[in-house]
Parts: C-alpha cells; sequence; structure tokens
C-alpha cells in the first residue's frame, strides 16, 4: 500500500472516530454531568493533541486567526458538548447531534454567500433537504409532523437551541479561517481554551458531584481519543491522502454517529429517524456537488 492510500486511510479513520462523538460524550455525561463531563474531555483530549500534532508556535499565527478563530472554536465545542450532555434522553443526545450535523450544508452555504464560491442550483434543493431532513428526524416516530416536532423541540430548548447555533458557528468558522488562518493550524491551543473554559463554568456553577468509575473512565478516554485522534487523523488524510474520497466519506457522519449512538446508548430508533438523518446527509451531498461543478465550470472555462 503506497503512502497516500495509507494517509486516505488514517483520514477516513477520522470519519468513525467523530462519528462516535455523541455516544461517547453522552456516555460521560451521564457521569460526570453535562459541564464536568465536557470539562474532563477536552483535558484528556488536549493532552492527546500534544502528544501527536504538537503545540504550536504561536508567534508565526495570523492574530486574527488566533482571536476570531479562538473565539469561534470555543464558542461552537462548548455549544457540542453542552447541547448532548444537557439531553433530557439518549434519543434526545442523538437527535441533538443530528441537528449539530447540519453545519456541512451551513458552511457549504457560508462558502457561497461570504468566500465567492461558486456554485449551481443545486444548492438550493441541497439546503432545503437538509432543513426537511431535520424537521423530518425531530417528528419523532411520525416523521414529517410539525406540531410533534415543535413539542419536541419544547421539551428541551436548550439542548437543540445549543445544537442548531453551534452548527451555524462552525460554519462561520471554516468561513473565516479558510480566508485568514493562511494554512495554521491551532486546534492544539482551541482545545485547551475549551477545557479552560468549561472548568470556569463547572466550578462558577458549583461545582458539582462527578462519579468518575471504570465504566465513565473508559468512556472518558475513547470520547478524548476519539476528538484529539480524530483530529490528528484528519489533518494526515487532507495533507497526504485523497481529499476528494475524504469529503465524500464526511458526509455520511450523520447516519454513522447515529447508528453508533443507538448502538452504544442501546436505543432503538425509528424509520422515520433514518429517513430524516439519510436527507441530511442527501442535502449535504448536493451542495457540496453544487460547488463541485462550479469549481469544474471555471476549469473548463479557463
Amino acid at each position: 500500500m503506497n503512502s497516500r492510500n495509507k494517509a486516505t486511510l488514517i483520514g477516513l479513520s477520522a470519519v468513525v472516530l467523530w462519528a462516535s462523538i455523541v455516544a461517547l460524550i453522552r456516555g460521560v455525561s451521564e457521569s460526570l454531568g453535562a459541564t464536568g463531563g465536557a470539562a474532563a474531555i477536552y483535558s484528556v483530549a488536549s493532552l492527546f493533541l500534544v502528544l501527536t500534532v504538537g503545540f504550536p508556535k504561536l508567534s508565526t499565527f495570523p492574530r486574527r486567526y488566533l482571536v476570531w478563530g479562538g473565539l469561534l472554536f470555543v464558542a461552537y465545542e462548548l455549544c457540542l458538548s453542552l447541547s448532548i450532555g444537557y439531553a433530557n434522553t439518549a434519543r434526545q443526545a442523538i437527535e441533538v447531534g443530528m441537528v449539530n450535523y447540519l453545519w456541512p450544508t451551513f458552511t457549504l452555504v457560508s462558502a457561497i454567500l461570504f468566500n465567492k464560491q461558486r456554485a449551481n442550483w443545486l444548492v438550493v434543493p441541497g439546503f432545503v433537504l437538509s432543513m426537511l431532513g431535520i424537521c423530518w428526524v425531530l417528528g419523532g416516530d411520525q416523521g414529517l409532523d410539525l406540531p410533534g416536532m415543535l413539542v419536541n423541540i419544547a421539551d428541551n430548548p436548550l439542548s437543540y437551541g445549543l445544537a442548531f447555533v453551534g452548527a451555524i458557528i462552525w460554519a462561520g468558522y471554516c468561513t473565516v479561517t479558510a480566508r485568514i488562518a493562511e494554512g495554521k493550524n491551532g486546534v492544539t491551543p482551541f482545545f485547551m481554551l475549551v477545557a479552560v473554559a468549561l472548568w470556569i463554568k463547572y466550578f462558577a456553577g458549583g461545582g458539582g458531584a462527578m462519579s468518575l468509575d471504570l465504566h465513565s473512565g473508559v468512556y472518558l478516554v475513547l470520547a478524548a481519543a476519539a476528538m484529539g485522534f480524530g483530529y490528528a487523523a484528519w489533518n494526515v488524510g487532507i495533507l497526504r491522502g485523497n481529499v476528494t474520497i475524504l469529503v465524500g466519506a464526511s458526509y455520511f457522519i450523520p447516519v454513522l454517529s447515529a447508528a453508533l449512538a443507538a448502538l452504544l446508548l442501546h436505543t432503538p430508533l425509528s424509520a422515520p429517524f433514518w429517513q430524516g438523518a439519510c436527507m441530511v446527509c442527501g442535502g449535504s451531498i448536493l451542495c457540496w456537488r453544487a460547488t463541485r461543478a462550479g469549481k469544474a465550470r471555471i476549469a473548463t472555462a479557463s
């Protein structure tokens, strides 16, 4: 196997690792609490990143990227971890995770609106299909059921709201950093900032009981590894592997994430849920194809 194929396989492992994050964060939060569990996860993940990616020389980074990139990254990770941790049930945590996976669609739309990314008409049905898929997921066992969806959201508006806002923030992060990062990767110091922010929130809120046993300890290490090693593996794949394969595979994370969460959290999911999850994936892929087609037209014209 040549080095490019190896790098591609390493990058694909990041897809599996990231797909497991919803289930693992939920598993940790059930024992350590939403905030304490998330703080522990990002602390251990920061250690993993230092050991694998290393700590960069911040003086070489653009100041705007450190400020705005760091702010958006921390805000997104807080929304992601707390939205899952605050979920009332395992099923709700999976639904919240699905809302978070609107970020690929939002990212591509942001790139079109703000980074002048060329695209064709497929972006419109792609966006609509993604949003319709989320409505399908949140409608419960009835599928597309607007009253049922509203009742579901009203049961825990904080979790669903954080997940939705997080998806928008991550789209903003991807759009902004593409313009100002100048090829730099601040994931290690950004993870450390997330951990610090969560510990501050934890202690400011009076702390709280954290029941660390073998089960929660295993979930903690696995969750931290999925986050830390996921970013490291993805970096290898993007730099040295087949980017087209990796990007295409990443759009199937919502379905894979739901499958792993249903298995690890022992939560059966209805047929309408899977239909909605597939619609979210399909919408993201349509948006991606819209931007790919735009690039193809530019190449042909030149």
